[in-house]
């Protein structure tokens, strides 16, 4: 054993041993502390920045997404629609007191006599209310002559001259009931005005004599209508369109009714065309002129929206 070993076994050693194991421990906690005195003013500002940061963040405002505030039912949509109405007539028409004739005429027959017509549809919709309005004018004209020889007289003619111009037109108030993406339903309410006018004229000449005879007949009536229109879209080019409507209710006409049913393809976003087919009835008698008729045939046209 050493010098130094044995210095160790000894109780001075032992102390010696004690002291220094103290003295070590003191300078390692006082290390500790020393470092934690001179880091402690960083950790705070630290500490302090983070939550500053921190508060700065719960106080940002995001700013708001702009949205349309404008509801869409607030913007009005117009449309224009001429169309070709290639209707027949048929029914009993009376005038001037006498027993009504029937008349049963097809749209050849109406087209080889025309002499002027017009049709239209105009609309103008917001996404909840709206007007309808439709407009039909149509003027025909029929001339006839019929010769008989008559003995001792010679030839006798009867010519006969007719005009007829026939005004329909209608306004309707509009409220959707349904509004779908692909479907809407609207009910309707409003009037129709018709304006029936026949002009005669008869001439009758048996050699040197001559004799004529003309007159009017004809009224104008107004009937209170309502009814029901829609609209189906099948796929973004192909929709299914109609109307129904009825009215009269005895206030003028006893009866007068429409119905249209037809098949649109949208061209653009703005035009489209249509194909259908539309009938149209009213019941009317009034001072010897009765005017029971019902026109339909197949309708074309096309509709602008802007």
């Amino acid at each position: 054993m050493t010098a130094i070993g044995a210095l160790f076994c000894t109780d001075t050693g032992c102390r010696i041993v004690k002291e220094a194991r103290s003295l070590a421990a003191d300078c390692r906690l006082g290390l500790v502390m020393s470092v934690l005195a001179k880091s402690a003013p960083l950790a705070f500002a630290v500490a302090l920045a983070t939550s500053s940061a921190a508060n700065a963040a719960d106080l940002v405002v995001e700013e708001p997404v702009p949205v349309d505030v404008a509801p869409q039912q607030d913007r009005w949509v117009f449309s224009v629609a001429p169309y070709l109405w290639a209707a027949g007539l048929n029914g009993d028409v009376g005038l001037f007191g006498l027993q009504p004739v029937d008349i049963d005429m097809s749209f050849g027959d109406i087209f080889d006599n025309l002499r002027f017509g017009g049709m239209m549809v105009g609309e103008a919709h917001n996404g909840t209310w709206g007007v309808l309005a439709d407009i039909v004018y149509v003027k025909i004209e029929v001339e006839q002559t019929v010769e008989r020889t008559v003995e001792n007289v010679g030839t006798v003619a009867l010519s006969g001259n007719v005009q007829t111009s026939s005004f329909t037109g209608t306004v309707m108030g509009q409220y959707r009931v349904i509004s779908e993406p692909t479907a809407t339903v609207d009910l309707m309410a409003g009037a129709r005005i018709w304006s029936v006018d026949n002009d005669i004229t008869l001439r009758l000449s048996a050699g040197d004599v001559v004799a004529g005879l003309s007159g009017s007949d004809g009224d104008t009536w107004v009937d209170p209508m309502i009814g029901i229109r829609g609209r189906i879209d099948l796929n973004p080019a192909w929709y299914l369109t109609g109307w129904g409507m009825v009215g009269g209710f005895g206030a003028s006409s006893d009866v007068s009714w429409d119905v249209l049913g037809a098949v649109g393809y949208q061209l653009t976003e703005r035009t489209s065309i249509v194909g259908g087919y539309r009938a149209l009835g009213v019941d009317y008698e009034n001072d010897g002129f009765v005017y029971d008729v019902v026109q339909s045939g197949p309708v074309f046209g096309a509709v602008f929206r802007f």
